[in-house]
């Protein structure tokens, strides 16, 4: 049986101290992968991962190494896309899943923003995060566990 891990892409996650909750009780090692320092607590089922500067290199260092039964945390919907197809689960912090149906109309819909961006139109954003979502969040990441023990094989 392989023993399911926690990816968290870490430079911008609002809901870390939420993942390494679920980690400690559901005995889950975390690499939290950033392009720099971050303070984070000290426990022995946390692995800080600082990588090199530059674009992708978080994302690449986490895509290399995900598997089946891993879960990874991000918004980054390229990042996702690769996890996914490693067979790796991904959330956003928010809670919301990305699937295979899914993953093809957000990668539709990031293009469509950086064009329109590029073109100088101000686009909205994601909407604030709040409560509503740390609670949706929780509830992903158990299901993603569960899910992920499923696919270990225990």
């Amino acid at each position: 049986m392989i023993a399911p891990r926690l990816f968290i892409d870490a430079d911008a996650c609002p809901v870390k101290a939420e993942a390494f909750r679920v980690a400690e009780r559901c005995g889950l090692r975390v690499f939290v992968v950033s392009n720099g320092w971050i303070q984070l607590p000290r426990a022995s089922f946390i692995e800080q991962v600082v990588v090199d500067a530059g674009p992708d290199v978080a994302d690449d260092w986490i895509a290399e190494r995900v598997g089946p039964a891993d879960v990874v945390v991000t918004s980054d919907i390229p990042l996702a896309e690769r996890c996914l197809a490693a067979g790796a689960q991904a959330i956003r912090p928010n809670g919301e899943a990305f699937t295979e149906n899914s993953i093809g109309s957000a990668l539709a819909g990031r293009m469509v923003g950086e064009h329109l961006r590029s073109m100088g139109v101000a686009t909205s954003g994601p909407p604030p995060f709040g409560p509503k979502d740390r609670s949706s969040f929780l509830q992903a990441l158990d299901r993603a566990v569960v899910a992920a023990r499923r696919r270990a094989g225990g």
